[in-house]
């Protein structure tokens, strides 16, 4: 469901390379980042529908540099895995991380000597009134590789609109 538009403030940044959204969810950033920081819940936060989820096991995002792998699919690409290094945690306040297509699965075949990595999603969090902002920023300015470059952005404004709509969600 999309909330009214007084609830959310639009991307007001060049977004040439980037994309952001900011919703207002009645609910502590506590339980959000809580959401955000486990890979598990991913697929279900999703709003692009690629994500399929964790490709093993493993603990709670804790703090930047951990690494955590999920099994995609985009109908472009087929099914791949992304190798994704965390690259913000301030808990309960910041958190985020850099995907890398898998080097051992048939995504990097197809790409070949294509280096697909550079991009971040960040989720940034601020108690406010009526309850906690929470910005979603996607950005590709690290994307070195032009032809990488030229497929982007892979998520819309919607998509990442809809994950702060699941976010939501999840956390009522």
């Amino acid at each position: 469901m999309i909330a009214p538009r007084a609830e959310r403030v639009g991307a007001e940044m060049d977004t040439t390379k980037k994309l952001q959204a900011t919703k207002v969810i009645d609910a502590p950033a506590r339980d959000i980042f809580a959401l955000l920081s486990d890979p598990s819940r991913h697929s279900e936060l999703d709003g692009a529908g690629m994500v399929r989820g964790v490709a093993s096991d493993g603990p709670p995002i804790s703090g930047i540099g951990q690494v955590f792998t999920m099994e995609m699919h985009a109908d472009d690409l087929g099914d791949y895995r992304m190798v994704n290094s965390v690259t913000a945690f301030v808990p309960g306040a910041r958190v985020g991380w850099a995907p890398k297509v898998d080097p051992t699965c048939e995504l990097a075949d197809k790409l070949g000597d294509m280096e697909a990595s550079g991009h971040t999603f960040t989720y940034d969090l601020r108690e406010v009134e009526g309850g906690t902002e929470v910005t979603s920023t996607y950005d590709w300015t690290g994307v070195k590789d032009e032809q990488f470059e030229q497929m982007f952005p892979r998520v819309s404004q919607a998509q990442l609109e809809g994950t702060l709509d699941r976010i939501e969600s999840s956390v009522a």
